[in-house]
């Protein structure tokens, strides 16, 4: 007797939300030079200051965009998921990465190699726009994560951070040791302990083995600044045009 085989599922690229804004000639331009590739987590993708040899459209993985001086500590400075694409302005104006991009939640992506991204986009002005349009919004969210590191409460900044990661990681659970926290936010490990502690006592996340689960969304929510919400009307208004009720 036959085993029955479980058909193979292709992961569809219109996850993205970026590649799902497109026109269908501009997706299928795309497509026929992009390849699905699987990311393992804390794989380092993009090295800032060096050439950006492809570009990446999350389908279930996030990057974090960190950046770092001469013997000094990463910081994170903006999260990239389904929303959006990583490289993507650093290839078509053929500028180095502006940041270390790594992979805070292992997944999925569409990869295009640089020089394939630009033959495509160069004569397509609806790619360009919306690559203008998504950088906007990555630097609307970079400003509003440098006031808030600067004026909320170190609560406030962890709630933010589990939020747009929850967003993106399309579950309620996904992998987050306090170590690399400490390190995205720039604190001291001590700092987050207390800060994911009180978060975890009012029974909004749990904690176990280096994995967040989000317990209670709106409780989260509640904990978190208006940064959160701030940063969400950006891409809404900026890229999909779209404004948030």
């Amino acid at each position: 007797m036959k085993e029955d085989r479980q058909p193979v599922v292709k992961p569809d690229p219109r996850r993205n939300e970026f590649l799902a804004r497109l026109e269908p000639d501009d997706f299928d331009a795309l497509m026929l030079v992009g390849k699905v590739v699987n990311f393992k987590l804390h794989k380092r993708v993009l090295l800032q200051d060096e050439q950006v040899d492809a570009v990446y459209f999350p389908l279930t993985c996030m990057f974090s965009m960190l950046v770092t001086t001469q013997n000094e500590p990463q910081l994170e400075m903006a999260t990239i998921g389904k929303e959006g694409l990583v490289g993507g302005w650093e290839s078509l104006q053929t500028q180095p990465s502006m940041g270390l991009n790594l992979i805070q939640i292992p997944g999925l992506a569409v990869r295009i190699y640089a020089k394939d991204f630009r033959e495509v986009s160069k004569s397509r002005p609806a790619v360009e726009k919306l690559i203008n349009q998504h950088l906007y919004a990555l630097m609307r969210q970079i400003l509003y994560g440098a006031g808030c590191n600067r004026l909320h409460s170190m609560e406030e900044r962890c709630a933010r951070w589990m939020l747009m990661t929850h967003d993106r990681a399309g579950e309620d659970t996904f992998p987050m040791t306090q170590e690399f926290l400490s390190s995205m936010l720039g604190v001291r490990r001590a700092t987050v302990n207390v800060a994911t502690g009180m978060l975890r006592k009012a029974g909004f996340i749990g904690y176990v083995r280096g994995r967040i689960t989000v317990l209670d969304r709106a409780g989260l929510e509640s904990a978190s600044c208006g940064c959160y919400a701030a940063i969400g009307r950006v891409y809404s208004t900026a890229i999909s045009g779209s404004k948030k009720q």
